[in-house]
């Protein structure tokens, strides 16, 4: 099967020779020494402000998410949240449960933020911002340096999700003045799910020290704690994190971030361009170049995606809700050739020829 979801995404042969392993015990200084160079690379490729620190979560992304709300946030912030599909939905309901103070910044599905949208929450007193950088379920991907502006002005802690965007759109931690970012181990990164990363600037790590400890799992005072001896507080995903310092270096001896991001805006722009004479429409304002989010004009998205599967073995990504039968989506990030793109693109006219789309 080819895989053009937007995670988990397919990994290269290195990546997969990795896991035909058994897991080696952790608790070593070995592993300890690897840990420690998946921070500092990892800290290297956001380009995080000096000061700054990752940790390394056994979750889904949605345990990042959960660990801002949780460790960095309190209930004495002041939080807005930009709601523009799925994902920022995720971050409401997150902050919902968790009692923060919360305002929502609602979006009409597949459109940008634009700076006007802010401008009403000026000088209202609001500390802490969160974003999904690309809102995965439209494809949109935000206008960053807009919001990092509007931040700074305000004073607002800038937290960011860049789970489908890190390694694909352009990022710098330390131009953005994000508090911090996160990611996730099944998307650009290309390894097996279940890793989670976490980088905190240091306006993040004092809220972190000072805030009082709510949770033990998802604990970033004892993950930091931890990872000074490059460690983890619990049992990890062992085999992930080997494959993300696999591909960490990799990525490294490859160009760096620039690089990889190259190569994944090259995936995006020949899926674009050979699907541009089908009646798919790009729903997206501000398109990632981690994903198109495409909406049918004949027949249901849920067809498509039943039809790729069954008869080209082929996974598109489907969304969910009222957006299931309306859109769907085309993952350009993990490892995707030349040739899968080609697959996929002559697969879509095939399905035109004969009256599927």
């Amino acid at each position: 099967m080819l895989n053009f979801t937007v995670g988990p995404v397919m990994s290269d042969e290195r990546v997969l020779e990795i896991a035909s392993h058994s897991s080696p015990y952790f608790r070593t200084p070995e592993f300890s020494t690897l840990m420690k160079e998946n921070e500092a690379l990892m800290l290297r490729f956001l380009s995080a402000p000096a000061g700054s620190r990752c940790v390394f979560l056994t979750s889904s992304g949605t345990g990042a998410m959960e660990s801002l709300v949780m460790n960095i946030l309190n209930d004495r912030d002041k939080v807005l949240v930009v709601n523009g599909g799925s994902f920022g939905q995720r971050f409401a309901e997150l902050c919902r449960l968790h009692k923060r103070n919360m305002t929502e910044i609602k979006l009409d599905y597949g459109h940008a933020l634009r700076r006007e949208q802010l401008e009403p929450f000026a000088g209202c007193g609001y500390t802490a911002l969160l974003i999904n950088m690309h809102e995965t379920s439209s494809g949109v991907l935000y206008d960053m340096p807009m919001i990092s502006s509007f931040c700074k002005e305000q004073g607002i802690l800038l937290l960011v999700d860049a789970i489908s965007a890190f390694l694909a759109d352009e990022l710098d931690m330390t131009a953005l003045g994000a508090a911090a970012v996160i990611t996730g181990s099944q998307k650009a990164l290309a390894v097996q799910p279940g890793i989670s990363v976490v980088a905190l600037a240091p306006a993040a790590l004092e809220r972190v020290a000072a805030n009082e400890e709510v949770c033990m799992y998802l604990s970033l005072k004892e993950a930091l704690k931890n990872a000074e001896r490059g460690q983890t507080p619990f049992t990890p995903a062992v085999t992930t994190l080997l494959q993300i310092h696999a591909r960490l270096k990799q990525i490294e001896a490859d160009g760096g971030p620039a690089a990889e991001r190259q190569k994944i805006a090259g995936v995006a722009r020949q899926l674009r361009a050979g699907i541009a004479d089908l009646p798919l429409t790009n729903i997206s304002e501000s398109p990632s170049n981690a994903v198109t989010a495409l909406h049918p004009e004949n027949v249901p998205a849920t067809e498509i995606i039943r039809v790729l599967k069954d008869e080209y073995r082929i996974w598109a990504c489907p969304n969910g809700g009222a957006m299931a039968d309306k859109v769907f989506r085309i993952g350009h990030i993990g490892h995707i050739t030349e040739q899968d793109n080609q697959t996929l693109i002559d697969a879509l006219h095939d399905m035109k020829n004969r009256g599927l789309l």
